[in-house]
């Protein structure tokens, strides 16, 4: 795999939309007329109309990235959340174009692809961080499972017909035991996605805090908490019920054996998003979930 052009992205696309076909072959004729390189998955390349200068990667791997400046990621939340795994293995800053219903972690919609380009080309982005959690699986004092996540891990029972009975705990200490449908662990990121749908707090991204979001918990207290971002959150599923489950970003998943002890705690390695502009989180939220300001007049002069 080789690069002659002096500036390089990685396109990663929801081959499946035909939407997200058509922008990628948009986003790759304006770079490409700019002489900005292209790189594609192989997989992908199949379904997309791709000029013969494009390169295509075999294997997805985070080396498959060195000495991209960007990845363009162009889908909804599940591509979005496929790109950060390639961004946070590899350091490359995402840049995600909103393809899907929500997509709190792009930067631009389907009508914005002329800019998107335009700014790639000028350079005329920033890049953020931000926070993930590290996760980690215990059972009788071994460790089974590492993982991590950028919105959530999410601790839930494997069937519908039982609760899951769970401890909670943080930094070392028991806060409450109650059967539930799950319990969210997620970041700031993660707080407008699953934990939002579970009655969770929107805390704004630049807010460095762990959140825990009990889901449909049988108990007088369970309601959502806001912790330090240097807290260790755990949680314990009793040893006498049926197994759980664990989904990190609603992508990645474990079994949760009776007696498995879940701990997140504030993710060593970052993902990297760069940004076009600087609309506050404020004006985003107000968008992305139409949310009604009618009779606003600001504040007084």
């Amino acid at each position: 795999m080789t690069q002659n052009l002096a500036r390089t992205v990685f396109l990663l696309a929801h081959t499946g939309r035909p939407a997200a076909i058509r922008s990628a072959e948009l986003v790759v004729k304006g770079l490409l007329r700019h002489d900005i390189g292209v790189r594609v998955l192989e997989e992908e390349a199949r379904d997309l109309p791709l000029p013969d200068e494009v390169v295509l990667v075999k294997e997805a791997t985070p080396q498959c990235l060195d000495g991209c400046e960007l990845l363009i990621v162009l889908g909804g939340d599940g591509t979005l959340l496929r790109g950060a795994e390639f961004a946070r293995a590899s350091g490359v800053p995402m840049l995600g174009v909103n393809l899907g219903r929500v997509g709190f972690l792009a930067e631009a919609e389907r009508d914005d692809l002329d800019r998107v380009v335009d700014r790639v080309v000028a350079r005329s982005y920033e890049v953020e961080e931000r926070m993930t959690v590290d996760v980690v699986v215990h059972r009788n004092g071994d460790l089974v499972h590492t993982d991590w996540a950028l919105n959530e891990a999410a601790v839930q029972k494997a069937g519908a017909e039982k609760l899951l009975e769970v401890v909670l705990e943080i930094d070392g200490r028991p806060v409450s035991e109650f059967g539930c449908d799950g319990v969210i662990l997620s970041t700031p990121t993660g707080s407008t996605a699953y934990a939002f749908s579970a009655g969770g707090p929107v805390v704004w991204p630049e807010v460095e805090a762990l959140l825990m979001v009990p889901i449909s918990a049988h108990a007088l207290f369970a309601k959502p908490l806001v912790t330090s971002p240097d807290s260790v959150l755990a949680v314990e599923v009793l040893p006498h019920i049926s197994p759980g489950v664990l989904w990190c970003d609603g992508r990645r998943t474990v079994e949760l054996p009776p007696g498995a002890r879940v701990e997140v705690r504030r993710g060593a390695v970052p993902v990297r998003l760069a940004r076009l502009h600087h609309s506050s989180f404020t004006d985003r939220l107000v968008a992305k979930f139409a949310l009604p300001t009618t009779g606003w007049r600001g504040a007084p002069h």
